[in-house]
C-alpha cells in the first residue's frame, strides 16, 4: 500500500505504509512546515507499516519541533516500533 497524507489546517493524517519506498513523499510534505505552523498535530492511526526509516523522519521532525520551539504531537495507535522509540529516547 501506498502512503496518503491528508491534512486539516494543522492536523495530518497519515495512511499506508512509511518505509524507505514511501520516505520521500513525507519528508516532501513535512518540509519546512515549521516554517507555516507552530503547532502540528499527526495521526498515525491509519498507519499499516513503518520501517526504521519511517521511525527515523518521524524522530527528525520531532527534533526539528523542539530545536525550533515549536509543537509537535503524534495521536492514534498506529505504530508500536515508533512508540517504543520514544519512549527508549525519553528514558535515556
Amino acid at each position: 500500500m501506498d502512503l496518503k497524507i491528508t491534512s486539516f489546517n494543522t492536523f495530518f493524517e497519515i495512511n499506508g505504509v512509511l518505509n524507505r519506498n514511501t520516505l520521500s513523499l513525507f519528508q516532501k510534505e513535512f518540509n519546512q512546515i515549521f516554517d507555516r505552523i507552530d503547532n502540528l498535530t499527526i495521526s498515525l492511526e491509519g498507519l499499516e507499516k513503518i520501517d526504521r526509516y519511517g521511525v527515523k523522519a518521524i524522530a527528525q521532525l520531532n527534533q526539528e519541533a523542539v530545536s525550533r520551539n515549536k509543537s509537535l504531537s503524534i495521536v492514534g495507535y498506529g505504530c508500536k516500533d515508533l512508540y517504543n522509540y520514544f519512549t527508549n529516547e525519553s528514558a535515556a
